[in-house]
């Protein structure tokens, strides 16, 4: 039983709960936004049909629920059930009951989102997506109310974290130039993917403060995640660390959950008696004076009985031979996970360092980073469509508008994450890459059709659900104002038209 007792980490209770209930609250967020978006974008009728997908394939080498079939229907039915038994974990149902309750639940939730993301193609092709799935998998295995959280998950939560940030920091310096001259973010704030209501205001702050953001970001990826494996309360630092540099980047930009899953997951190095003595009105789950007296106070409720509740009254359970049990199924799952790190452990230490890469079917040790150079301009693809018959530039060109992209050079951003907007978000890689891709076709031939799964996507369709006689791409040129074009004109965007990309396309052209 000794062995058992090093196993756990009762001082870890508030650790627990913010794993379990905020990955849950993530996964809500993520079969959420894919409710509203997947059957546009991937369903039976949308720009990448997943029955196209499934029957090019003889057989789809990762693992999805859709193997058998697609339908919008079934779809469905499969993020209800997601939604479910998310939201009963964030309300901490789950965890009432034994261990195995919010481990099934956990490993339900990794299950169906898997099969989302793995026929999601381009649509799903973030790396927090694996990042979701990893981190539901780990927190499985951190019991429930009527079990000390164990050690080794803890640790390997920690891991997780260390990836990400590790990854990240490294995926940076190895890089663009901007990173380690500390330009960086002399751009970021303009250019990145979908600016958030304080972009503009973090992006007009003087460069000095620009480069000190820049040294703050190297020192919170590259150092402080050492720390994360420290004895307390230097553990409890470093992921308090890790919180406010996220929570910074919550504040300056739109990065689906990625951040947010940062702020969770970096509470598996919060210890109780740390919160406890910088917030003495926290309660204390376990009052012992050390560890060794937690641990053998926690051998002793074991003994006579599972916790009920958390009170430590005995429930009927066989104490010693049930906490055997799941103890050796968490071991299991922490061996799988250690062996399952070591491609990932090399990759970080690797000159060719892959980013946002899974090297496995279950996407399960996998290895992240992000914006490993920064792009120097911003510049936005537009969509106009027209009811002329004859499409000159003369002819009355109106543009669609996007949720969470740049639009009218007034118009404040809006804050979505962690909602993820999907189609936004593609649209900004449009520029890095070609305008020429198979999705973008498919959505310039709905929007001739006048689509209205399509045009819910939207924020605004100029034509009020009727079809456009043509479509046309063209890109611009996306400044922020400054404070004193702001004064003059109250426009947060200074927009140059470039030129025309994709020139006037009609239904039968886009057929």
């Amino acid at each position: 039983m000794d062995w058992l007792l090093w196993f756990s980490a009762p001082d870890y209770q508030l650790a627990r709960i913010v794993l379990q209930r905020g990955v849950a609250a993530l996964f809500f967020v993520a079969f959420l936004s894919s409710l509203n978006q997947f059957p546009a974008l991937l369903g039976e009728r949308g720009l990448l049909p997943v029955p196209e997908l499934l029957g090019a394939f003889h057989r789809l080498r990762r693992p999805t629920l859709f193997r058998w079939g697609y339908t919008d229907r079934r779809f469905r039915w499969l993020c209800g059930v997601g939604l479910t038994v998310s939201g009963l974990t964030v309300l901490g149902v789950p965890q009432l009951g034994p261990p195995w309750v919010p481990l099934v639940g956990f490993l339900l939730l990794w299950v169906l989102y898997m099969s989302i993301v793995n026929v999601g193609q381009t649509f799903y092709g973030f790396g927090w997506e694996m990042l979701l799935l990893e981190a539901g998998f780990t927190v499985a295995f951190l019991g429930s109310d009527q079990s000390p959280p164990p050690t080794a998950m803890l640790l390997l939560t920690a891991w997780l974290v260390f990836r990400l940030e590790f990854g990240a920091g490294m995926i940076k310096i190895r890089g663009g130039e901007e990173w380690r001259n500390l330009t960086a973010l002399y751009y970021h704030h303009e250019t990145q993917p979908m600016p958030g209501p304080l972009s503009r205001q973090f992006h007009l702050l003087p460069k000095p403060l620009h480069r000190a953001e820049v040294v703050g970001n190297h020192f919170a990826q590259l150092v402080v995640p050492f720390f994360l494996f420290a004895p307390q309360p230097l553990a409890t630092i470093a992921a308090g660390l890790i919180i406010i540099t996220q929570l910074w980047l919550v504040l300056s930009g739109n990065f689906a959950w990625l951040n947010w899953s940062a702020i969770v997951l970096a509470f598996c190095a919060v210890g109780d008696r740390a919160v406890h003595a910088l917030l003495p009105f926290m309660p204390l789950r376990y009052t012992s004076a050390s560890w060794a007296d937690a641990a053998a106070e926690n051998h002793a409720v074991w003994s006579g009985g599972l916790f009920a509740g958390g009170l430590g009254e005995p429930t009927g359970y066989p104490g010693d031979v049930f906490a055997w049990a799941w103890s050796a199924v968490a071991l299991a799952a922490a061996v799988l996970l250690a062996v399952l790190g070591y491609r990932p452990a090399r990759n970080l230490l690797s000159e060719r360092q892959l980013m946002n890469a899974s090297f496995n079917r279950w996407q399960l040790g996998n290895t992240y980073g992000a914006f490993g150079s920064v792009t120097k301009r911003r510049v936005e693809i537009v969509v106009e469509g027209t009811l002329d018959e004859v499409p000159t530039d003369e002819a009355e060109w109106r543009e669609y508008r996007f949720k969470g992209k740049p639009g009218e050079p007034g118009r404040l951003p809006r804050q979505w994450a962690p909602y993820h907007l999907r189609l936004d978000w593609l649209m900004w890689f449009l520029p890095l890459r070609t305008v020429h891709e198979e999705w973008f076709y498919a959505f310039l031939f709905k929007l001739l059709d006048a689509d209205p799964a399509t045009l819910r996507l939207l924020r605004a369709d100029p034509f009020d659900g009727a079809p456009p006689r043509w479509v046309r791409v063209r890109n611009a040129l996306y400044e922020f104002s400054t404070r004193e074009q702001f004064r003059d004109t109250r426009e947060r965007w200074v927009v140059t038209p470039l030129r025309v990309l994709i020139r006037p396309v009609q239904l039968k052209d886009v057929r």
